[in-house]
């Protein structure tokens, strides 16, 4: 059962290496070009590990909006809404 699992999580990761690899655009690819990656991962417990660690940038992290001061901010119930009690 031990061997199958090591055997079904190298698989996983070579899967994941390979598809990430392919959806990597060049330019983000760090150390080694694309074919050359594409060699390193076929060794299978290795090279997926590298890629992953060393050959892929990070995410980028989504940037962090400074709220807008221009927005009058939204009125959290009926009661709490000008324009609805205006309208009264």
């Amino acid at each position: 059962m031990g061997k199958a699992l090591i055997i079904v999580v190298g698989m996983v990761l070579f899967v994941y290496a390979l598809f990430d690899l392919i959806a990597t655009p060049s330019r983000d690819v760090r150390i080694l070009p694309k074919p050359l990656w594409f060699l390193a991962i076929l060794v299978v417990p290795i090279g997926p590990l590298l890629w992953v660690f060393v050959g892929s940038k990070p995410a980028p992290r989504p940037p962090q909006n400074p709220p807008n001061v221009w927005r009058r901010p939204d009125p959290k119930g009926p009661d709490d809404d000008p324009d609805y009690l205006r309208g009264l």
